[in-house]
């Protein structure tokens, strides 16, 4: 479809600024009747209070981390992790940031939707996790085996990641007809992808390793940036990865969609950048890196998020029926659908903050999002549906949720 941005726009097309734009566009269009859904601003003060009560069951004292994967190497109450910093002990501190970046680059390409039957047994435990937090665990153990590198250290490398086999990766994450992984092909494929960009992208990967971007943020703004400055050297050093999407010239533009009853016909997301940004902070500000206006970062438009407004009847369908079919990402309804979970969470943060007497700054959204609606967002689902499965019928290649 013709659009009507050029290349002139890029800096805007890869900012948060763009993703409320087109979001908060879809949101006029929904109070106006022009999209598939209907908000219920009747039912918002009770979903705030619905937040507000699984913040506090999950962090009493309010003290969250960052919404980041990291959480997820540390489900069931283990901490992961120290397996990790125990073997980088003799490492300075940027070889850790390295190593970190290393893991959760490539483990969040590996985190789209996994579906309802996939789990992951960890037999150290003797605990089996699903979803998110299974593929989380999963991937970190493909780290620990040192399958992503060539060279068999603790590391992901250009040419280990384009080594890897959907053999190597089925087996690790434990796939088999009776344990069936959506998307084995796309994640194996973002993976090598990832190697492929490594080796030409020198300027932001000086080192061909994910981890190395964090020599490209020293050199080009010191020890300190901001949020949206970080989300964009995820976007133009990963923007490559992800296939077949729209591009203006050369530029592969993500996690953005064409739709047509929004100025200049696009609407972006970039979720699992974003995501992947939210989860480089952590080990960037352990490295002694500032991150700054992490607040002017947008909510992660994804099913969990999505489905606490379905769920908790903040958004319905206009149409009950669109609920019992399949949808593809590049669909009016599944894009409708993102787009106001990105402006409906703004919304909620602050009315969060305001009940809890915070300020944006020392609550910001990305603590939001881990205090509180992903975690409702699966309380609600599971409070509906025994497989915790999202409201609407997502058609996903494992490369979108």
């Amino acid at each position: 479809m013709s659009n009507s941005f050029n290349e002139n726009d890029i800096d805007f097309l890869l900012s948060p600024l763009a993703i409320r734009q087109s979001a908060e566009a879809i949101f006029e269009l929904t109070l106006k009747g022009h999209t598939h859904f209907t908000y219920h601003p009747e039912k918002f003060d009770e979903t705030i209070d619905y937040v507000i009560e699984v913040i506090k069951d999950n962090y009493p004292t309010l003290e969250i981390p960052f919404h980041s994967r990291w959480g997820h190497f540390r489900v069931g109450g283990i901490n992961r992790v120290l397996e990790l910093e125990s073997q980088l002990k003799a490492a300075d501190k940027l070889e850790v940031a390295r190593t970190k970046l290393d893991l959760v680059i490539t483990s969040v390409l590996l985190d789209a939707g996994a579906g309802a039957e996939w789990h992951y047994f960890e037999k150290t435990t003797g605990k089996s996790f699903n979803r998110s937090e299974g593929l989380g665990v999963a991937s970190f153990y493909l780290f620990m085996s040192s399958a992503l590198s060539h060279q068999g250290k603790l590391q992901a490398t250009a040419q280990g990641l384009q080594n890897l086999t959907v053999e190597k990766l089925s087996e690790v994450f434990q796939v088999s007809p009776a344990n069936p992984l959506i998307g084995v092909e796309g994640r194996l494929t973002l993976l090598k992808n990832l190697g492929e960009t490594l080796e030409r992208k020198k300027d932001i990967f000086p080192g061909a390793r994910p981890g190395s971007m964090v020599d490209y943020l020293k050199s080009r703004y010191g020890m300190s940036f901001t949020g949206a400055q970080l989300l964009r050297a995820v976007l133009d050093g990963l923007g490559d990865i992800w296939p077949g999407r729209l591009k203006i010239g050369e530029v592969n533009l993500g996690d953005i969609w064409s739709y047509k009853n929004v100025p200049g016909h696009m609407v972006a997301f970039h979720k699992l950048s974003q995501w992947m940004t939210y989860s480089l902070i952590e080990p960037l500000i352990e490295a002694g890196f500032e991150v700054t206006e992490v607040d002017k970062l947008t909510g992660l438009a994804e099913y969990r998020n999505g489905g606490l407004l379905l769920d908790r009847g903040l958004l319905t369908l206009k149409n009950p029926r669109m609920a019992e079919l399949s949808h593809r990402p590049d669909s009016e309804l599944i894009i409708e659908w993102r787009a106001l979970t990105i402006a409906l969470l703004d919304r909620m943060a602050a009315a969060i903050q305001q009940k809890l007497h915070k300020s944006s700054s020392e609550f910001p959204l990305a603590k939001v999002l881990e205090g509180g609606t992903w975690w409702a967002g699966r309380k609600a689902a599971k409070a509906l549906r025994t497989d915790s499965s999202p409201p609407l019928l997502i058609e996903s290649d494992g490369t979108v949720f």
